[in-house]
């Protein structure tokens, strides 16, 4: 819950280890699952993606702190979902996690997603895409120093969002896709992890110097719901302005990875 008015829209758990000091601990999840229909490595690349950009809103050292937990969830024997979950951990464990210099040290599985029933009109099956749940563990250093959704009144601040898809807004899987009853062709993904790590080392740097007011990753819903939530949590306006060459759409609904910072000055 996050401000006076106790908006459910936090990135991120944080507690304090005892009654005496300022030193805690913090936990931010990330899921992705529709992402799988298209592109089951990507749905991976980008619940890490989600849980590391949940994180960084508390006081974290450095990304180097921080250790996950991966719940991975598959309808095993079911055509293609052996496949898609064989590339789904390939890409984390073999190739984004070492480039991010992170461990999956626990985690779990459920590998019977899929049900089956029978009616008069036959039998019918659901069968769940593979899915993984990211969760994300850090020790913090100070917990007063975690930034929440909610905008500060100051007179002078600004609103940035630091896209980490490199510019594409891939529509892919997304909530706008879905009310148009589509799944789409390609999803957002972390091409990047690089990327990510400065991203992570930034946020350090700006939240030490006191830069940053206000903090909310951009995740499900895309732009618009971030800044939806940022605006609730605040009972605030917001004054967007987009580049005019901005296709609006897709700026405000791609799904990829980032962040909506509040920063002083104009």
């Amino acid at each position: 819950m996050v401000g006076p008015w106790q908006v459910p829209v936090a990135d991120v758990a944080v507690s304090v280890t005892g009654f005496v000091g300022v030193g805690g601990e913090a936990m931010a999840m990330g899921e992705r699952a529709p992402l799988a229909l298209i592109n089951p490595a990507a749905s991976g690349r980008m619940a890490v993606a989600e849980a590391l950009t949940n994180l960084a809103a508390a006081d974290v050292a450095a990304l180097a702190d921080v250790r996950l937990s991966a719940n991975w969830m598959a309808a095993v024997g079911e055509p293609g979902e052996d496949a898609a979950l064989y590339d789904m951990v390939y890409a984390l464990t073999q190739e984004f996690l070492p480039a991010l210099g992170i461990s999956v040290p626990v985690g779990k599985d459920s590998l019977s997603m899929a049900t089956r029933g029978e009616d008069q009109e036959g039998v019918l099956e659901v069968v769940a895409p593979v899915s993984l749940v990211i969760t994300a563990f850090s020790p913090v250093m100070d917990v007063r120093r975690t930034l929440t959704p909610m905008p500060m009144a100051e007179t002078a601040s600004t609103l940035i969002l630091l896209d980490l898809g490199g510019g594409r807004q891939r529509l892919g899987g997304s909530a706008l896709a879905q009310v148009y009853s589509q799944v789409g062709n390609e999803a957002p993904d972390l091409d990047d992890p690089i990327a990510l790590r400065a991203f992570f080392a930034a946020t350090r740097e700006l939240m030490g110097n006191g830069t940053l007011l206000a903090y909310h990753d951009r995740s499900d819903g895309g732009l618009f719901v971030t800044l939806c939530e940022m605006a609730f949590a605040g009972r605030c306006g917001l004054e967007i302005e987009l580049e005019a060459s901005d296709a609006v759409l897709p700026t405000l609904f791609a799904e990829e990875a980032g962040a909506v910072f509040q920063v002083r000055g104009p």
